[in-house]
């Protein structure tokens, strides 16, 4: 690949920056409504999508903030565009442009327009032989990596293969028994303890329990209606010993939702154009979110106030007190509850297949790992048909 000389490196770089500049003008962010952004962030304003982790305030979303290097700043912003373009996760954004910030630091801010397959070689290489990383950090990097290569910088990418890979572990999951799971319930408070009991008995992951609203929840028909990763939908049933407590979580929203609708308030936030199709769907109550934030959110923009569900890091943070109160011996996070929903229905002989179905998993593959949790019994064990 021949060198790019200041020419092509002022063509890319104008290049990149003139589609950037026409996106922030269609948007509004030239005007300053994100000052210090590269581009908006999906979702809540930055101020209320930080994370507070054992007590640090963390910015999760720094990726998006301008660096000082125009180009790469660019680049970000069209990363942006093309993931939200395919209408990918908010996470799959962050992780993404997370990488590209490290790669880009990594390189020293290299100009973007002498990038070559070498340099993506030279750091999958770093990350594997001097930082150790985990085949799955490594696999990240890589696909976020490759995604910029191919979408944004429309080069060659490589094929890699003879890049050192980290060597990939059988994965077993952390599973929790019944008496286990009592002593972590029994040290959380509300809503906490309720979102828990809803991640354990319907198997969810932490984002699809927090971002439950009232509108997905059948009562009459015993079923809860999950969106999961990839925007993909299904219903799962609700646990018969949680619906008085679902009820009661019922009525106190509808109460607050009230409440804010006295003072005024501009209602919830919703997912993509949804209210420009349904410009009164966030202050309508089935809308509302099922495990609401305790405080309004101000949006300094418009002026608004509006409220966001239960941020997943302080439930990820009181799960982690929970467990460090009841000393448990093992490493217990928000997902365990949902490895201890799977390995518990398949110990109760339920099938694989209905198993795959209830976690939302396109491949059967993935459900499988969970027959590592469960003991295997020997042939001495194993009855025949004809003695049950």
């Amino acid at each position: 690949m021949p060198a790019a000389g200041p020419a092509a490196s002022d063509a890319v770089q104008n290049a990149a920056g003139g589609q950037h500049d026409q996106r922030l003008a269609a948007s509004g962010s030239a005007s300053g409504n994100y000052p210090g952004m590269v581009c908006e962030i999906p979702g809540p304003p930055a101020g209320e999508v930080s994370s507070n982790w054992r007590g640090r305030r963390y910015d999760d979303w720094r990726c998006l903030r301008t660096s000082g290097h125009s180009a790469w700043d660019a680049i970000i912003g069209l990363l942006a565009d093309e993931i939200k373009t395919r209408h990918y996760s908010r996470k799959t954004l962050l992780h993404y442009a997370n990488w590209t910030r490290k790669y880009q630091c990594y390189l020293l801010h290299k100009d973007p327009a002498s990038l070559s397959s070498q340099d993506v070689k030279s750091y999958l290489t770093h990350l594997a032989v001097q930082c150790k990383v985990s085949s799955s950090t490594q696999n990240v990097a890589f696909n976020a990596l490759l995604f910029l290569y191919r979408h944004i910088l429309k080069r060659d990418f490589g094929d890699h293969k003879d890049i050192p890979r980290a060597k990939k572990s059988t994965y077993v999951p952390v599973v929790l028994s019944h008496d286990e799971i009592q002593e972590v319930f029994a040290r959380l408070g509300h809503p906490h303890l309720l979102i828990a009991k809803l991640q354990y008995g319907c198997g969810l992951r932490c984002f699809e329990a927090v971002k439950v609203r009232v509108k997905d929840f059948n009562f009459d028909a015993g079923l809860l209606t999950i969106k999961g990763k990839g925007g993909k939908c299904r219903t799962v049933p609700i646990p018969n010993r949680m619906k008085a407590e679902l009820l009661a979580q019922l009525a106190f929203v509808k109460k607050q939702h009230t409440d804010d609708l006295g003072a005024g308030y501009a209602g919830v936030f919703l997912e993509d154009q949804l209210e420009r199709k349904y410009p009164n769907a966030p202050r309508e109550f089935q809308w509302q979110w099922f495990f609401p934030q305790a405080s309004l959110t101000s949006i300094a923009a418009s002026g608004e106030k509006r409220r966001y569900h239960v941020h997943e890091s302080r439930f990820g943070d009181a799960m982690y007190h929970a467990v460090k109160e009841a000393r448990l011996t093992k490493r217990v996070t928000t997902h365990t509850l949902r490895h201890s929903f799977a390995t518990h229905l398949l110990q109760a002989n339920y099938d694989i297949r209905t198993i795959q179905t209830l976690l939302g998993h396109s491949d059967v593959r993935t459900t499988m790992i969970y027959t590592h949790c469960v003991p295997s019994r020997t042939l001495k064990e194993l009855k025949s048909p004809l003695d049950f």
